[in-house]
């Protein structure tokens, strides 16, 4: 049995849902499990439709206890299963940090590589829907800085669903960010496959380089065309992957460029645009033109109101004045 073609034009959600679809038809050991996955079709639907067709051993609800089902997925996977681990919003992965740190991320190095975890974990992430401090953290940069892990977070269909489907052919755990903007944009999803190692260009460009990933990929390329008006002309790189760091992408980007704007939902301090910005300026000193400038959301909670949501978070005005900063040598803390 096959999987069905999928339409030129599809959604995010449904992307990862057909990746999973797919990968459940291909390999009986692969089962999902979370909160509300099965009858309900998951908080943001990704799993609809999957408890009628594969039923309730392969699809299942769990209690509301993240530390007992992430610990009962990486068990399942040392016993020889494929589980997906669905955490409904990254907040929520805070009360397993054990089982993934701890446990998912150190078992093959402690076992001398005689066990793997071929786990994958998908989690919301990301702000800019009205649900406050709690429920709209931007906590990639965590997780990317645990060796044991592989941590991605696609931008667009086509990674969606291919990133996906790699991620649960990996031998060891996979953290996929899902940004909740994302799940109702649309595109067509063109040929796989898709690794879980390289940046990609998204916009060529000659004056700048803007590093951007999930939910700030599409404000960039807006930036971008904005900045196109000022005679700006700004690449634009969508990471994908987070951990590894594309390097040698980003430092042929700026040597061309020879300057850069790193875009991050998350925090500015200790974040991953200080990783970011610190690795293009080890690797690029002597090319650079300016200081590497960072686009990151304001030091508070995420608050609820949508106007101060907005000005909390990264816009598209906030990534044009960072790469105008740049472009006239006038570095400002935006």
């Amino acid at each position: 049995m096959t999987a069905p073609e999928l339409a030129a034009e599809t959604t995010y959600r449904d992307a990862l849902r057909e990746a999973i679809r797919e990968a459940m038809i291909e390999d009986e050991r692969v089962f999902i499990m979370g909160e509300d996955v099965a009858e309900y079709g998951g908080t943001y639907a990704v799993t609809k439709g999957l408890y009628k067709e594969f039923g309730r051993d392969r699809v299942r609800n769990t209690p509301l206890s993240e530390a007992g089902f992430v610990g009962a997925g990486i068990g399942a996977a040392l016993g020889g299963m494929l589980p997906i681990v669905e955490i409904m919003t990254v907040n929520f992965s805070l009360l397993a940090l054990d089982q993934i740190v701890n446990t998912a991320a150190t078992l093959r190095h402690m076992s001398g590589g005689q066990f793997h975890i071929p786990v994958v974990i998908r989690m919301t992430t990301g702000a800019g829907r009205q649900l406050a401090a709690q429920h709209s953290h931007s906590l990639e940069c965590w997780f990317a800085h645990v060796p044991g892990l592989r941590v991605v977070a696609p931008a667009t269909v086509t990674d969606a669903r291919w990133m996906l489907k790699a991620a649960m052919a990996d031998p060891d755990p996979v953290i996929v960010f899902e940004h909740n903007g994302l799940y109702n944009s649309s595109g067509p999803v063109l040929p796989g496959p898709v690794d879980l190692t390289t940046a990609e260009i998204r916009r060529p460009g000659t004056d700048l380089t803007i590093v951007a990933s999930a939910g700030m990929v599409s404000k960039s390329l807006e930036a971008a065309e904005q900045l196109g008006d000022r005679n700006v002309s700004a690449e634009v790189i969508d990471l994908r992957s987070l951990r590894p760091l594309d390097r040698a992408t980003l430092a042929k980007s700026v040597e061309h460029t020879s300057r850069a704007v790193v875009v991050d939902e998350g925090w500015r301090s200790v974040g991953l645009s200080a990783e970011i910005a610190a690795g293009i300026t080890e690797d690029c000193f002597y090319r650079l033109d300016a200081p590497v400038c960072r686009v990151a959301s304001r030091e508070v909670p995420i608050p609820y109101p949508r106007h101060l949501e907005d000005a909390a978070i990264p816009q598209v005005h906030d990534i044009v004045a960072g790469a105008m900063t740049v472009m006239t040598g006038s570095l400002a803390d935006v």
